[in-house]
């Protein structure tokens, strides 16, 4: 939803399964927007595993809860994960590696795919977040591992939101370069004061201990 016309990764995910019908899927959704039109597409489906990193309350304002975890065969297969405005490179990565990651790996997909929005960095203007160039460095290498572990580095992204036209290109470059393993650099110019401007300790122990709690209420279900 939001400015999207059509549903990219879904209509792309069942064009593929028109191909081959067993294939899983697990669509990670980092847009610092709820993934909305990918939930509600699969959420009654087992097939797709799919989980949106965002915004708390930014839009939709009333999607995106983390108790939506899918219904009928889909019930489980959708994890939300919503994070307090502010929140940045730490969280994250701490998002990653203790919910995301494990997830995927619990779901065993034949295919990673990532919807891969910028609108969580500093400037976005339609976002309140702090996630930076190496923010989505380090968590395409982190899903980029993943998927060389469990998938045969079979790892597709999708360019989705980032609307502060000064600073997305930068951080498409790190993904990019971080997927192909380019030695071209192109040097964030404000990565020095986005990261003097991070949430301090007491902060990301606020989020962490809200990750902890995700954590501990999937291990429970």
């Amino acid at each position: 939803m939001g400015f999207c016309l059509m549903a990219n990764l879904a209509i792309a995910i069942e064009a593929a399964k028109a191909t081959r019908p067993d294939l899983k899927v697990a669509v990670l959704d980092w847009d610092v927007h709820h993934g909305n039109g990918t939930e509600e597409i699969f959420y009654d489906r087992a097939d797709i595993l799919t989980i949106s990193i965002h915004q708390d309350r930014n839009y939709p304002i009333d999607t995106g809860a983390f108790a939506d975890r899918g219904t009928g065969k889909g019930e489980g297969a959708n994890l939300n994960i919503p994070l307090p405005p502010g929140a940045g490179h730490v969280a994250y990565l701490d998002t990653m590696e203790r919910l995301v990651l494990p997830a995927i790996r619990a779901y065993a997909p034949d295919i990673i795919v990532i919807a891969c929005g910028f609108d969580a960095a500093p400037v976005d203007p339609l976002g309140r977040m702090m996630a930076t160039v190496e923010t989505f460095r380090a968590m395409t290498r982190q899903v980029s591992a993943l998927a060389d572990e469990i998938c045969t580095g079979r790892l597709m992204m999708a360019h989705e939101g980032g609307y502060s036209e000064v600073y997305v290109p930068f951080c498409g470059h790190a993904v990019l370069q971080e997927m192909s393993g380019s030695p071209i650099n192109a040097p964030d110019p404000w990565g020095d004061a986005y990261m003097q401007r991070q949430p301090d300790d007491a902060f990301n122990r606020f989020v962490a201990d809200q990750i902890t709690a995700m954590k501990d209420a999937l291990q429970r279900s």
